[in-house]
């Protein structure tokens, strides 16, 4: 074998070697990438993943957060209606409790003046108490015992002595259309107290008979009732005891009335 052929030979060994190295580096290299790719890719799924379940998170918790906001704008429009309906009713307070403060003024003028007319009609009731016949004098004493001495400090109510003041006029006008008769304790001609049986016709006529037959004539006056003897109408006035009394029959009697 000749030295050209050698070196010939020893060149495509050498050059052989050289391509079967390059291949090797290469399959190396490769290898490297291939690895630092499915590195990337698994990072990359995962900040994916992250992304994702980060996302979710957010629009649940942005739903909740939607969710509570609409809840607080119904409590607020809620709290304002109210607001708004509290104003008008306080609007409202203010009006009622001008007309009622109106009305408490007229009610307490229209209270002093029942209470000043009660007091005149008391006043007027007490001056006629005097000339009523006794009988119908004790019989309304319970009455005129209310009527306030000073009506300024009574703890009577207007309409409790408007009361009183009625049931004494009623007695009054009732006692005005009876013919009552009693027995009473007068002082005859002589001074001397005896019994005697009084008629009473109404309130302004009366006639008395004693058992010694004394008879006389009472009428009302200023101060109280006046008697004046009157023996004449003895008989008639025993005629009307009698008839009162059940022990005669009923007729007509005459006797005299003075109307003043």
């Amino acid at each position: 074998m000749n030295t050209g052929r050698l070196k010939l030979l020893m060149a495509g060994a050498a050059l052989c070697a050289c391509l079967t190295a390059a291949r090797q580096g290469d399959a190396l290299a490769e290898g490297a990438d291939a690895d630092a790719a499915r590195t990337t890719v698994s990072k990359w799924i995962s900040t994916q993943q992250i992304i994702l379940k980060e996302s979710k998170e957010w629009q649940q918790g942005k739903e909740i957060l939607q969710s509570r906001i609409e809840l607080l704008e119904q409590e607020i429009a809620g709290l304002e209606e109210k607001l708004a309906q509290a104003r008008e009713g306080t609007r409202e307070a203010g009006r009622r409790e001008g007309e009622l403060a109106g009305e408490s003024r007229m009610l307490e003028q229209r209270a002093a003046k029942l209470a000043q007319e009660v007091t005149d009609l008391e006043g007027a009731i007490k001056t006629v108490h005097v000339s009523l016949p006794p009988p119908v004098q004790e019989r309304l004493a319970p009455l005129y015992q209310r009527i306030p001495e000073d009506p300024a400090a009574t703890r009577a109510s207007v309409g409790e002595r408007y009361q009183n003041v009625l049931g004494i006029l009623n007695e009054i006008n009732k006692s005005n259309g009876e013919i009552m008769l009693v027995n009473e304790i007068r002082a005859l001609s002589d001074g001397t107290p005896s019994e005697v049986k009084s008629v009473y016709v109404g309130l302004g006529q009366a006639y008395f008979l004693s058992a010694s037959g004394e008879a006389g004539v009472g009428r009302p006056a200023a101060d109280g009732w006046e008697w004046v003897p009157a023996n004449e109408l003895a008989a008639n006035i025993q005629e009307v005891v009698d008839i009162l009394s059940n022990k005669g029959s009923p007729k007509f009697v005459p006797l005299p009335v003075e109307i003043r």
